[in-house]
């Protein structure tokens, strides 16, 4: 080998070796700046199969399969005992492990705060927020009502403690909201709660209960079959979904429930979160991962039919907004009485 040359290759491994050096001491190696799922990563989901959360993570998982979005498997996995907690535990006793993420819903806050379970938000990494959910009022078909004024009026005329109100678990979000349209209205429902979003529309539909307030997406397919009816949306604008979905009526045509009345209204999460101890290669993954499932027609046809309200936050934003919303639920609970003593 000519002098010239061996002054070259000793040149070029030198400053490999300094490259290598700068990025040991920055904490970044070549494998985590370009860290994959090395294998299945298990897709938590701390609520019952049928519900929004266990909708939006079944979707996820097929277009993630779909369009080869990943080359490990996503398996979905329901862990809903103790209104999620089981859940959740599960993410914060895996600490370190970027195989497995959350996907969350209102009781990321509501589940500690009623339990006393020894878990917050702060045990888990943020990944990004996918959508906010809305929660429509809903009865069954058969029955009278075509607003929320005169379902209010009938539950009035009833006395206390005579109509069933449905939701998904015991004081978390769909019993929050019972809990503020009885304030906002004076009434007083029976609450009867169960495993997720999925079996109160079956107990509407078979009139087991008088009314729920459960996700779009949750009662979308009872409302198309022309078993269920929407008397008012809980959220200070209306939906924007123009499309018909049955009776020639879209999302948009449901009123606010204050334009009916009830002035009562609430949004809920739909997020990803990782365990703590990740690393930001590892996050950055998930988050890229979740827009890339975000620019998908399945993606915006979900969107669309659920009538989600498509904001999308990750990193210090989405931190931020979980924080805020702690706060929030923990004066929301306070006032309904919900917290652990």
């Amino acid at each position: 080998m000519s002098s010239n040359l061996k002054a070259a290759v000793s040149g070029c491994m030198q400053r490999t070796a300094a490259v290598a050096a700068i990025a040991l001491l920055a904490g970044v190696t070549p494998a985590q700046a370009a860290w994959q799922p090395e294998k299945p990563v298990e897709f938590v989901v701390p609520a019952g199969t049928g519900g929004g959360a266990d909708q939006m993570a079944r979707l996820i998982q097929g277009i993630v399969a779909k369009h080869n979005l990943m080359k490990q498997p996503l398996i979905v996995v329901n862990k809903s005992g103790g209104a999620g907690a089981e859940g959740f535990l599960d993410v914060k006793g895996a600490k370190g492990d970027p195989h497995k993420i959350v996907i969350t819903l209102s009781n990321l806050f509501t589940t500690p705060l009623a339990t006393g379970v020894p878990f917050n938000w702060k045990d888990l990494t943020p990944v990004a927020m996918l959508a906010l959910d809305q929660f429509v009022l809903w009865v069954n078909a058969e029955t009278p009502y075509q607003n929320a004024k005169q379902y209010i009026d009938a539950v009035k005329a009833a006395g206390p403690s005579k109509m069933k109100m449905g939701g998904t678990g015991s004081k978390q979000e769909d019993q929050i909201i019972t809990v503020g349209l009885e304030k906002a209205t004076g009434v007083k429902f029976i609450y009867v709660p169960f495993k997720g979003g999925g079996d109160v529309a079956v107990q509407l539909t078979g009139k087991h209960i008088d009314s729920s307030v459960n996700n779009p997406i949750e009662a979308v397919a009872q409302w198309r079959a022309g078993k269920l009816r929407p008397l008012c949306v809980f959220d200070s604008e209306r939906m924007t979904g123009k499309e018909p979905l049955a009776d020639g009526k879209s999302w948009s045509d449901i009123p606010t429930c204050k334009e009916s009345g009830v002035p009562t209204d609430y949004l809920m999460l739909r997020g990803i979160f990782m365990p703590a101890g990740v690393t930001p290669d590892q996050v950055a993954f998930y988050v890229d991962l979740m827009k890339k499932v975000r620019e998908t027609q399945d993606w915006k046809d979900f969107i669309k039919l659920g009538a989600f309200n498509d904001t999308f936050m990750a990193g210090a934003d989405y931190a931020k907004w979980v924080e805020k919303n702690e706060a929030l639920h923990k004066g929301l609970m306070q006032e309904a009485g919900f917290l652990a003593k």
